[in-house]
């Protein structure tokens, strides 16, 4: 018994540590929006940009990173996946030196394509690292560790890229996160290439149980789903892309660091709802607490959209609370009972984050005449949400 949990704890820390990788690069992407508006002299509607080159990647590289992994292994799509993470890394160093946005967007989406690997991979992997009993446990406390990058990356950007009124010198703060980021990621993708790990059968991702020969858009659960998922990430990507541009205009008195640092508590308010929402979902059906959350956040929404000052701010960062348990509970609910099509499925529910590279766009050009208006998007999003809860959940 021991030897079994000596075998897997390695790879599972290991593994957990991209949980973390890609919450501090998502942590930092929010803070680059408003960093390049000033360093660049870019609008707000291009610079959500950033967030179509981060999300699009996903949705052109989620499935050609499944085949490379079905036809190679995890261990090599990880390594693939951490081998891109730092070469984009490494490109914000020539893109800065040429002040260059398109550029950052081209080092930005290679970054991506890298995540788009790992989350391939780490989703399935975390859950056969150990007894299967505690699969959902050990995704869960994986997950958590997203949520701690995503707090720790808006400090960060606080204290580094807004600590000078000077181009180049904010854009040479930039250069040297990116520089440190991949010199980590490098590291970590040496100690996978050293590191033995487990192979993950096929049939250790599909219940044994579940016998299905109907084809996968057979199941409307499923395509809800993906739905679903599309309208979630795009309102999570929405509120937090314009979150400084909103709180330096709510008319509080904020300034850009000081709203960098209340980005970095509603990221902790995010990763808190993700430990409060598993706890409450022992008592309530995970498809009822995700309709109630995403009513909240209507509410919530209509808050920041009709009023100002710092009682809208606090409404803003609320939002993440109410939004933390969303990704997974549409996950697990999309992917139930599809028996041998989950593998497939959850690829598909993957490539839905899309969502996140469009419809920012769209908030952004609405920003343009006001932040507060552009968040009547994420607001519609949600009642997508709200539904898939309520009835889009159901497997007939």
């Amino acid at each position: 018994m021991n030897d079994t949990k000596n075998k897997f704890l390695l790879p599972l820390i290991l593994v957990t540590s991209l949980f973390f990788l890609w919450g501090l690069a998502y942590g930092l992407l929010d803070v680059l929006n408003k960093h390049f508006q000033e360093s660049l002299n870019i609008t707000k509607t291009r610079s959500t940009l950033l967030q179509a080159a981060y999300f699009g990647a996903y949705f052109l590289v989620a499935l050609p990173a499944a085949l490379f992994m079905n036809r190679y292994g995890y261990k090599k799509g990880i390594i693939a996946g951490l081998l891109l993470y730092a070469a984009g890394a490494f490109l914000f160093y020539p893109a800065a030196q040429q002040s260059s946005f398109n550029f950052f967007l081209l080092a930005l989406f290679i970054i991506a394509s890298g995540l788009a690997c790992l989350e391939t991979a780490a989703n399935p992997y975390v859950t056969v690292l150990g007894k299967p009993e505690t699969s959902e446990f050990r995704l869960n406390l994986s997950q958590c560790f997203n949520g701690v990058g995503s707090f720790i990356g808006p400090i960060i950007a606080a204290n580094l890229f807004f600590g000078d009124t000077n181009e180049k010198s904010d854009l040479g703060s930039v250069q040297f996160v990116y520089i440190a980021i991949g010199m980590v990621v490098l590291l970590i993708a040496g100690l996978f290439v050293r590191t033995a790990l487990p192979e993950i059968a096929e049939s250790e991702l599909v219940s044994e149980s579940v016998q299905d020969t109907k084809p996968l858009s057979a199941h409307p659960h499923f395509i809800n789903a993906v739905v679903a998922q599309f309208f979630y990430v795009a309102a999570q990507v929405g509120v937090a892309a314009l979150f400084i541009n909103y709180c330096t205009e709510a008319g509080a008195g904020i300034n850009t660091p000081e709203a960098a640092y209340l980005l970095s508590i509603a990221m902790l308010l995010f990763t808190i709802g993700r430990f409060a929402g598993t706890a409450l979902m022992r008592t309530i059906a995970p498809n009822k607490l995700l309709s109630l959350y995403a009513l909240v956040n209507i509410v919530l929404c209509i808050l920041v959209i009709t009023l100002s000052g710092w009682i809208s701010v606090y409404a803003l960062m609320a939002i993440f609370f109410f939004e933390s348990v969303m990704f997974p509970t549409i996950f697990a609910l999309g992917v139930k009972d599809l028996g041998h099509h989950t593998k497939k499925g959850s690829s598909f529910i993957i490539m839905s984050i899309v969502g996140g590279a469009l419809v920012p766009y769209a908030m952004g050009m609405l920003s343009e005449r006001s932040t507060a208006t552009a968040y009547a998007i994420p607001l519609v999003c949600f009642v997508v949400v709200a539904w898939y809860g309520w009835k889009g959940y159901k497997i007939k």
